[in-house]
């Protein structure tokens, strides 16, 4: 099983190796999203609300927006059960005009126990300027469900969050006169010199002149006027399906919770002698009830046994990794060894820690 996965990794990475357009690698200055959030209320829950002796600021909205209708509730006590405050957030997207739509999150910050069923109340979206950019109103579409009795509740998914497509309005655009750029950086997602430089060359040999410099292992700075195009975005529009061989920096990730075990191409390992065995500890309890005999007094008695057994594999001894070349002769080595995925990340850590794993180690 161990080298079937293996095996499938290695056809991965094979089959994904090669150029990547210059879009996927790098975010142009500027292009990007905004995030929004709100504070609102949700109403038309079934029962599943805040409890406001709880949750006071509930009310407190509730109370606004019921004012501002023009119902007057001052002094009323009121306790529903079908309305729950939220904090409702989405992202404005690079270039998005007035009128345009938008997905919106919706999540309780009270007690309420589902949002199932509820409807968001209009509620104004803010950026990190305090400027209102959307308005959001529409039925949340809730992924979890929540069953309850008197004895007990069984809950599936997450009930107190929901989406609501299209759910946003835009109502203002962000300011950004992309036309008036004179110059453009474009940023690499994961910074690299070598790939800065292919990055570099490419786009210079595509326009057969020199247009683009590199800065620094994160930045490519393009002249847009030498590109002779008619505006910016069309100096993008052309830069963007470029195709680039990007480096990769050597790095194994391991995921200690689910065994997973992830190596990139370019990993290698010199020689070293790895040596694993497992020491198991068992302990299994088996009481004995004693009772009197028929008609005798005395009562019954539970008498503990308990038996323990000290278990050590034999493990394989001193297997020998050979310097690894490529991934293929990495993963023979290390399948040489026939362990689990779980016992390959102990290994892979102690080797790392002799110096013989010439790999960035990530765990997470």
């Amino acid at each position: 099983m161990l080298t079937l996965i293996f095996s499938f990794l290695f056809s991965l990475t094979s089959a994904l190796a090669g150029p990547v357009r210059i879009k996927d690698l790098v975010d142009f200055d500027g292009v990007r999203g905004n995030d929004l959030v709100g504070y609102g209320l949700v109403v038309g829950l079934d029962g599943s609300g805040d409890g406001l002796r709880n949750a006071p600021f509930t009310e407190d909205i509730m109370t606004n927006i019921l004012e501002r209708l023009g119902v007057n509730v001052t002094g009323e006590q009121f306790r529903p059960k079908n309305v729950a405050a939220v904090l409702v957030t989405a992202t404005l997207p690079p270039f998005a005009r007035t009128g345009g739509q938008i997905d919106v999150t919706v999540s309780a910050i009270g007690d309420a126990k589902s949002l199932m069923g509820g409807t968001l109340v209009m509620t104004p979206m803010n950026a990190a300027d305090g400027q209102i950019y959307a308005v959001a109103q529409g039925t949340i579409i809730v992924g979890g469900a929540v069953a309850e009795g008197d004895a007990g509740q069984v809950t599936r998914g997450v009930p107190t969050a929901g989406v609501i497509p299209s759910g946003g309005r835009i109502e203002r655009e962000i300011d950004f006169e992309l036309t008036s750029l004179s110059n453009l950086r474009l940023a690499l997602r994961d910074a690299d010199f070598t790939t800065a430089g292919r990055i570099e060359r490419a786009i210079n040999r595509n326009f057969g002149r020199t247009v683009a410099v590199m800065q620094d292992s994160g930045t490519v700075m393009l002249d847009v006027p030498s590109t002779r195009m008619a505006s910016v975005a069309h100096a993008l529009g052309r830069i963007e399906n470029i195709e680039v061989e990007p480096e990769r920096r050597a790095r194994v990730v391991v995921d200690q919770r689910s065994g997973t075990i992830v190596l990139g191409d370019e990993v290698r390992i010199s020689r070293v002698a790895v040596s694993q065995g497992n020491l198991t500890l068992r302990i299994q309890e088996a009481p004995i009830v004693v009772q009197p005999n028929p008609l005798a007094e005395g009562e019954t008695v539970i008498v503990p046994r308990t038996n323990a057994a000290l278990d050590e594999e034999a493990g394989i001894g001193l297997a020998d990794v050979p310097n690894g070349t490529s991934l293929s002769e990495v993963i023979s080595g290390l399948n040489a060894l026939g362990v689990s995925p779980r016992d390959m990340i102990d290994i892979l850590k102690s080797i790392k820690a002799a110096g013989a794993l010439h790999a960035e180690f990530v765990v997470r």
